[in-house]
């Protein structure tokens, strides 16, 4: 492949929460960018389901192809019909080497794809990764066919920022100490990033819809809404009291 560098300017690092490939219009595009930021020094990166399923693929498991990836698999067969015959090993390669999740800035700051609980950071093991990769699931489906997914965001008490994506959401929006930075994009939504550590958002919207909504956007504000009515119920809190 073709690697692609690119700096911020005030010499800020990006740190990408996973889920490059699928539904988009250039995900091998958007691989070069990433892989070539990783590699000089101006990103990370951490892994999402949709990568890790991707590389399945890339290595010759049977998946099905389905929710974007028969679109990635059609450009990545294009990107090796002009001759760039080494490109699907060196993105397997890379995604394999992707952690599920980052801790930084001295634990203040945790990345990963879905989220993850407290109790998960800086952990390794198989629970902690599928967390990190699909969220709190329920094992449950939606009539979509989508994994239900509990909102552990809304009993979050830690103190580590909590950046993540995995769930398409109508904003950013924060709830406890976690925010939710994938604000449908492919479906025609916008690109969110946040600002470290001033915690600014700042987004552009989408070039276009590239997938039908097939489930109801997640809304930070009614996530946000039910922790506070659930931490006012636990702690007493939660009524009022009317005097004269």
């Amino acid at each position: 492949g073709r690697p692609v560098g690119a700096v911020h300017p005030e010499g800020r690092r990006a740190v990408f929460v996973g889920d490059l490939v699928d539904r988009g219009p250039d995900s091998p595009g958007v691989l070069r960018l990433v892989m070539g930021m990783c590699a000089g020094g101006s990103a990370m990166a951490v892994a999402g389901n949709h990568d890790v399923k991707f590389a399945r693929a890339l290595g010759g498991a049977k998946v099905t192809l389905n929710h974007g990836l028969d679109k990635t698999m059609e450009q990545l067969d294009a990107v090796v019909a002009e001759g760039e015959r080494g490109f699907p090993d060196a993105v397997r390669a890379f995604i394999e080497g992707l952690p599920e999740h980052l801790v930084l800035d001295g634990g203040a700051l945790v990345i990963a794809h879905a989220g993850l609980k407290e109790a998960y950071h800086g952990r390794e093991s198989g629970a902690v990764r599928s967390f990190a990769l699909y969220g709190d699931v329920t094992g449950e489906r939606t009539p979509q066919g989508f994994p239900v997914r509990r909102a552990w965001e809304a009993e979050y008490t830690g103190d580590a920022m909590v950046v993540y994506g995995h769930t398409p959401s109508v904003a950013a929006g924060w709830v406890n100490n976690t925010i939710c930075v994938d604000t449908a994009c492919v479906f025609g939504g916008s690109l969110t990033a946040l600002r470290y550590p001033e915690r600014e958002l700042a987004s552009v919207a989408s070039g276009g819809t590239y997938a039908p909504i097939t489930a109801p956007l997640r809304d930070p504000a009614e996530v946000a809404a039910k922790a506070a009515a659930r931490a006012g119920a636990q702690s007493g809190t939660g009524g009022s009291l009317d005097g004269d």
